[in-house]
């Protein structure tokens, strides 16, 4: 029988887990705190997450990551992506040889600017990897609300395999071989969200959002054009469907999080008011370095981050945004290579 760990009981994490509990797959989630895993197993709800919700009675949570490892026979990685490599420091010598992994988390790593694919091949190579992702709210998913996500894999059997263990009534999973693709558009759309955010907390109206979320999806395309993805990933589930779940939405962490920016918030401030990770605010470190080293203008992540850590205000951002050089919407680089 399939047998299945979710490392993270965090929102996401948690509602992935509720999803195959119900599906009917021996499910496990691995907590960090023992009191978390205890209160799951006692009371049917995650204390800290969710926390409205009553879980799948066949779930259970365990702390002890040798016995959430060896319980299973697939993964799913739902933690924050720069908490990827710490964990796999400790889990990968854990993990069977070529184990099943299924990434849930969205971001790039700030030290190295490496998506989560990448950081599983360094550190567990032989593992057979996927990826998960497209507008899929944990709070709608626990609840049953129809969600459709995409699923990739450079091996087609995993993401095949994959789909049918999460597809269930009201939740859809669609399959592709563009890991890069999907990483890509999961990660940059986060950092948009966060101006999506701060747009609406200024008032600065329907055309600016609109506006905004066209060009940061523009920026997202030429990071993938440089990238070598497949540019109809970009405009599917993991690319524009997740950008406008995010950006327009008020569940979505990334939008709170520049909302409460807007509004004069500090950093600081807007993630202990949030009491989440929103991965954008992390995310575009990386982002922009990695953008300067290879060559990729993302004049919006720019903007974000000089919001974000170099002191500039919104309105200073937008005033260099509107300033910029006249240019064609779809300039060379915007073009995929043959």
């Amino acid at each position: 029988m399939t047998s299945i760990t979710v490392f993270g009981a965090g929102s996401w994490g948690t509602a992935l887990a509720d999803l195959l509990a119900r599906n009917g797959y021996q499910t496990r989630l691995w907590c960090r705190r023992p009191e978390q895993a205890r209160a799951i197993n006692v009371s049917g709800k995650n204390p800290r997450y969710l926390k409205e919700a009553d879980l799948c009675p066949a779930l259970s949570a365990v702390s002890d990551l040798e016995e959430a490892v060896s319980a299973a026979t697939r993964y799913v990685l739902a933690i924050p992506t720069q908490s990827v490599r710490p964990f796999l420091e400790t889990a990968a010598g854990l993990l069977p040889p070529r184990a099943p992994i299924c990434n849930a988390a969205k971001g790039m790593e700030i030290a190295t600017g490496k998506l989560v694919s990448e950081i599983v091949a360094e550190l567990k190579p032989d593992a057979r990897y996927s990826v998960l992702s497209g507008p899929s709210h944990a709070e709608e998913v626990v609840k049953g609300q129809p969600t459709a996500v995409v699923i990739a894999s450079a091996e087609e059997t995993e993401a095949v395999r994959w789909q049918q263990i999460v597809t269930g009534k009201m939740f859809r999973a669609y399959t592709s071989p563009d890991v890069t693709g999907v990483e890509i558009g999961a990660a940059v759309k986060n950092v948009i969200a966060v101006a999506s955010g701060m747009a609406r907390a200024k008032g600065m109206g329907d055309n600016a959002l609109a506006a905004l979320v066209s060009r940061g999806l523009a920026e997202v395309m030429r990071l993938g054009a440089k990238k070598n993805a497949n540019p109809l990933t970009l405009a599917g589930l993991a690319g524009v469907g997740d950008l406008m779940v995010t950006c327009y939405s008020t569940l979505s962490r990334n939008y709170r999080l520049g909302y409460a920016i807007g509004q004069g918030k500090t950093l600081e401030q807007a993630r202990e008011e949030l009491g989440q990770v929103a991965e954008g605010a992390y995310t575009v470190e990386a982002l922009v370095r990695h953008a300067a080293e290879i060559g990729v203008e993302l004049p919006l992540a720019e903007a974000v981050y000089g919001i974000l850590y170099r002191g500039v205000s919104p309105e200073e951002a937008v005033e260099k945004l509107f300033a910029r050089e006249l240019k064609p919407e779809l300039p060379p680089e915007m073009y995929w290579r043959g």
